[in-house]
């Protein structure tokens, strides 16, 4: 429950779609109709429902508010069962032998086991329980997007699918390469189109190049700066799929000497842990290059005496701190695009972080 408190890991989606006339009475009716309800002695495999964030008992949101300011918190709840292989394969032999006995039979037909395992399956599932897991979804209504505390696909997937079904809006991943930038890049050849699934490989190792330029120091705007380092470990890869070649650099030492010859040799900076620092505020997160993922983010520590008394004004103040965070990496790739697509990339950009290489292998 990483929204509420705690670290969070989250993926981000732009909502697609209009908004209903009536949106809060739409939301209401759709949430109800899609709130999540259990069922016993079923062999359904899975099944999803909305819950509410505060009170993950309250599927029916009678005690809980999911609307806060311009925000709707509310949480998936996904309940799966899984058979063990082991128990599966115990019991099939077990009522092959039965079958055998019953029959007279020496051996059974593929058709006959396929149609005892199926059985035998459905058995288990209908006793077996299932097992709750939960996933905090943040919908910024103003903003037309959504961040969604899960960077597993399937649960990507099924939360695309339930969303959709439920408000009839869809929902598209917020990726590097779909950056109204790049995506203009690519209609004007500008940068070739099989390089556009690397620019957020790109950018990460600008980011570490640029961290390293002025202590760490990086410009945002006229007089506005973000502290920038990279920490902890540092992965780098070239290439796709089965012929991708990487490697993993943690400490100070290997992020001298291995991190920066992996560059040298054509690989690019894939996933790091990042501390940044802004206006007087403290991050820290993992974050993945070739999809924007935050993985275990780290919140400014609040001052006790700070510490507002309703819960609500607590969540605000985390989901401020949240999109403060992301905007700030937003604006950080919006730069790297503004430079990475001109000319000045290759006039004088590329040189200096050739420099910056070179200058750690001397």
């Amino acid at each position: 429950m990483g929204l509420l408190k705690g670290s969070f890991s989250f993926m981000q989606f732009e909502v697609e779609g209009r908004l209903p006339p009536d949106f809060n009475t739409f939301i209401n009716n759709r949430m109800k109709a899609n709130s999540f309800r259990e069922t016993r002695n079923t062999a359904e495999e899975k099944r999803l429902g909305w819950v509410s964030l505060t009170d993950i008992l309250d599927t029916d949101f009678e005690n809980a508010n999911y609307a806060l300011g311009d925000y709707l918190i509310f949480s998936l709840r996904v309940d799966r069962k899984v058979i063990p292989p082991k128990l599966l394969t115990l019991k099939l032999m077990e009522e092959q032998r039965r079958v055998l006995a019953a029959s007279g039979q020496t051996r059974l037909g593929k058709q006959t086991n396929e149609n005892i395992k199926e059985k035998i399956r459905m058995e288990l599932l209908t006793k077996s329980e299932p097992v709750p897991s939960f996933y905090d979804v943040c919908w910024a209504v103003g903003q037309n997007k959504v961040y969604f505390s899960s960077l597993a696909e399937k649960v990507a997937d099924d939360f695309v699918d339930l969303f959709k079904k439920s408000f009839s809006l869809g929902l598209k991943r917020i990726v590097p390469q779909e950056h109204p930038l790049a995506q203009k890049s690519k209609a004007e050849g500008t940068v070739p189109a099989e390089e556009l699934p690397l620019i957020g490989r790109e950018f990460v190792t600008w980011l570490w190049y640029k961290s390293e330029e002025r202590n760490g120091r990086i410009s945002l705007t006229r007089g506005e700066e973000v502290e920038l380092h990279l920490l902890k470990r540092i992965a780098l890869e070239a290439g796709e799929g089965e012929y991708a070649q990487g490697v993993v650099c943690s400490g100070l030492h290997a992020e001298l000497t291995e991190g920066k010859e992996a560059i040298r040799r054509g690989k690019k900076v894939k996933e790091t842990g990042m501390k940044m620092l802004r206006d007087q505020s403290e991050w820290e997160f993992n974050f993945k290059a070739d999809t924007f993922f935050y993985q275990s983010m780290k919140m400014p520590v609040a001052d006790w005496r700070d510490q507002p008394e309703d819960p609500a004004a607590g969540l605000l103040e985390r989901i401020y701190l949240i999109e403060n965070a992301v905007k700030t990496m937003d604006h950080l790739f919006e730069s790297f695009l503004t430079l990475r697509l001109s000319a000045e990339w290759t006039q004088t950009e590329k040189p200096l972080l050739a420099k910056w290489l070179k200058k750690e292998q001397g």
